[in-house]
Formats: structure tokens, sequence, C-alpha cells
């Protein structure tokens, strides 16, 4: 038997003769309690109390940091596939969001709940949207290929600079250099955005940006369900009641 009392099923119905725990199978003589419908005694109990993962804000940290981890593997692999083929599988948003789920449940201890719930679909979202910046960028960089080699040997008369690489007055290269720290954080900020809003963007193309859109709501719900807190419903102390006595026969 394990070490750890199993009531992972409901069980109701009684059957004849001496009542007895679930777990150690020990007749219950004196006060018992009901886990998830079944018979334990106070020992059981009191064992699987001790013994379940209490949800503390390090065991939430670690869920989430395990959790990020598990996200950002599934960004880099809905790329990956993405970029190697060429082709766009929104099944892959499963596998998304099982590895979510699974990164937070191991993270903290096989603890859950609804907060742990909420960030699991958070990052199983936001690791499937975000990867539409990589897939965007590969094939941007893939079309301007031909047009850079093209222009690589014609450079326009008005983009010549000195060999310093500033223009001939000096001032745009200082304009631009001043700028640049505001130029990146609003790209950056831009980029995530239309990366965030990339399903929805999508529903443009009709009927495969709908069936887009609900393949990744069913992987935000496997990641929802598999961080949920495990049932376990203990109701008692109850007092076992003795044994009926045969009626006397008149």
């Amino acid at each position: 038997m394990s070490s750890t009392p199993q009531f992972g099923t409901a069980e109701y119905a009684s059957t004849p003769g001496v009542n007895r725990c679930k777990s150690c199978q020990q007749e219950l003589t004196a006060a018992y309690f009901r886990i998830n419908g079944m018979l334990a005694c106070e020992k059981c109990t009191r064992q699987l109390e001790a013994q379940t993962p209490k949800d503390t804000h390090s065991a939430y940290v670690r869920g989430i940091l395990f959790g990020l981890g598990g996200a950002i593997v599934g960004l880099i692999l809905y790329s990956a596939f993405g970029i190697l083929t060429g082709i766009e599988i929104g099944y892959v948003a499963l596998a998304v969001g099982w590895l979510v789920g699974t990164a937070i449940k191991k993270g903290s201890n096989g603890v859950g709940g609804r907060r742990y719930q909420i960030a699991a679909v958070a990052l199983t979202y936001a690791a499937v949207s975000l990867s539409a910046i990589p897939i965007g960028i590969s094939y941007m960089m893939k079309d301007k290929k031909p047009a850079s080699a093209s222009s690589a040997h014609s450079p326009s008369e008005g983009s010549r600079t000195n060999p310093n690489g500033a223009s001939p007055d000096g001032s745009a290269t200082a304009d631009q250099s001043r700028r640049q720290p505001g130029s990146l954080a609003s790209v950056a900020g831009a980029l995530l955005f239309a990366g965030l809003a990339s399903p929805f963007l999508e529903l443009q193309e009709g009927l495969p940006g709908i069936m887009g859109l609900v393949i990744i709501f069913v992987g935000m719900n496997i990641a929802w369900k598999m961080t949920g807190a495990p049932p376990l419903q203990i109701l008692g102390p109850f007092q076992a009641d003795a044994p009926p006595k045969a009626a006397a026969s008149a």
C-alpha cells in the first residue's frame, strides 16, 4: 500500500458488514471521516492532510517561473515549426497548453487553483500569439533578400554618407542617434501589440482565422484544467455506530 492514502474516486454505496477505512482497511470503531465520499479513519485523514501540498506564495512564484519556461519552450516550438515548414498549424497550440500546464504543476509541486489557472491561460495565449512575431520577421527577411541583393550595387545618391557613417552635414545622423532609444521602444511595443492581437487579426481570413482562434482556446482550456485544484473534500468527524443487532424473535 502506498504511504499516501488514496481517495481518488467517490464511493457512496456501502457494503454490508463492518465499515472499514478505504486506505488502511482498519475497522471504524471510533471517529471517522469521509474523503471524497469514501470512509477513512482519523489516522489516514490526518496523514493525507499533512501530505497534501499547501498553496503558499513560494509555491505560486515557483509555479509561475516554471510556467514561463514552459511558455518560452512552447513559443520556440510553435515558431520553429512555422519557420522551418512554412506552415502554421494551429494544433501546435494544444501542445503549448499542455507544456504550460505541466510546467506550472511541476513548479508548484502539484498545487492548483484559480490563480494558477489564470496564469496558465495567460501564458498559453501569450506563447501562441507572440509566435507570430518571429514567424513574420522570418517571412520579411526571406522577401527582403532578393531586393537587397539587387540594390546592393546601386546606392541612391541621397543616401550617400561620408566615411565615418554620417550624412554630409552630420545633422541627420545625430538626429537619428537621439531618437534611437525611443524608436526601439516604440517598435518593440508595436510588435508586442501586433503579436498579442494576431489571433484576432487573422479573423479577416474568414474560416481559417476562426478555426485558429478556436484551437487556441482549446489549448488554453487544456492549461486551465491541468492547473485546477485537485478535488479533496473532507467531511467529519463522525461517530461510528455500533453494528446493528439482530431483532429478537417474538
